[in-house]
């Protein structure tokens, strides 16, 4: 059997007479040029220079107590006039603090307190509304600016207390205050159950408070199985010593003037504190120890080297409540109040 192949010729393409040429030029209408503009007129903008405000920044003294500027006069009279400052105020520190409040000491101690306050400059404010004296949770018929005061968010309420002006934003001025429902703008004033100072004082803040954890409903895989929130129920406002700023060298806190805001009553008040460091108040307050319990109305200053660890503290605390509640358990079992089991 044999195969045959057949190979048909390939055309070739014939050339056309008449080419087109790859590029053809194309003319464009011409474009008329655009009309010019009418011409603004500007006008010289003049600014009227705004009238400079007061300044009201807030400066401490620096508690030097020296002679006069000049540098003229005797040493021993400039010296016998700054001792005569001192004892001023130290008189007038001693006196603020008994008309203020009376602080209890386990010992006590001869000798008086240390020397005064740094003074804070007075700012007076136009809005200022002195609230000292006024009929408690009477509610105001005006609006405050809340720009000018401490806003201090607790769990029941908001508390205002007027804020002067200071570059460290620590400066409380207690003559007037204000208390909310929160993010409420219904103004009215506080229970005030202890005596307010009447000056302007540096504070600490800081917040006591729990835990308060829940379990919502998971109404999605992707839930949190629990809700933990912070519920402030108490805020401290503990007095710097002597007005000290915070960079200041000698900084410390004064445990012995501690003002209490409490959530639940919304109210404000002094804490008694209770002082068994053995120099009274004569002594060094950098090694001080403040211990708050019993639900934070118990206030005692000791020592730090009879600070425990915390271990020995929880310890401590389960110890006590496992005894009180065997106590119960045991108190249904016989015919007598307390046993001596212990």
């Amino acid at each position: 059997m044999s195969t045959t192949l057949f190979f048909l010729p390939i055309p070739i393409p014939i050339p056309n007479p008449n080419p087109i040429p790859l590029l053809q030029l194309r003319t464009f209408p011409s474009i008329s040029p655009i009309p010019s503009l009418p011409r603004i007129r500007t006008f010289p903008l003049s600014l009227k220079p705004f009238p400079k405000r007061r300044d009201f920044r807030i400066f401490s003294d620096d508690g030097d107590g020296g002679g006069d500027a000049d540098g003229g006069g005797d040493d021993a009279d400039g010296a016998g006039e700054a001792d005569n400052d001192d004892l001023d105020e130290e008189e007038a520190d001693e006196g603020d603090n008994k008309r203020d409040y009376d602080v209890e000491y386990e010992e006590v101690v001869g000798g008086g307190g240390g020397g005064g306050d740094d003074g804070i400059t007075m700012v007076h404010s136009k809005s200022f509304v002195s609230t000292q004296g006024w009929n408690s949770e009477e509610v105001v018929d005006y609006r405050i600016n809340e720009d000018e005061f401490h806003k201090i968010s607790l769990m029941d309420c908001d508390f205002f207390i007027r804020k002067p002006p200071d570059p460290d934003n620590d400066v409380y001025d207690f003559r007037e205050m204000y208390v909310t429902e929160p993010d409420t703008d219904i103004y009215a004033i506080p229970r005030v159950l202890a005596p307010m100072p009447e000056k302007y004082i540096r504070c600490a803040k800081s917040d006591w408070g729990t835990y308060n954890v829940t379990e919502p409903p998971i109404d999605a895989l992707r839930d949190p199985m629990y809700k933990s929130e912070w519920e402030v129920m108490k805020v401290f406002l503990t007095k710097h010593y002597r007005n000290r700023r915070l960079d200041d060298p000698d900084f410390v806190l004064d445990f012995e003037e501690i003002y209490v805001i409490d959530s639940k009553t919304k109210s404000i008040t002094r804490a008694k504190v209770l002082v068994t460091v053995p120099e009274g108040s004569n002594r060094d307050r950098k090694n001080d120890f403040l211990v708050i319990r019993d639900n934070a109305t118990s206030f005692k200053i000791i020592p730090s080297e009879e600070r425990d660890d915390p271990t020995t503290v929880v310890h401590r605390e389960e110890w006590d409540k496992g005894r009180k509640d065997m106590e119960r358990h045991l108190s249904k079992l016989r015919d007598f109040n307390v046993s001596n089991w212990f």
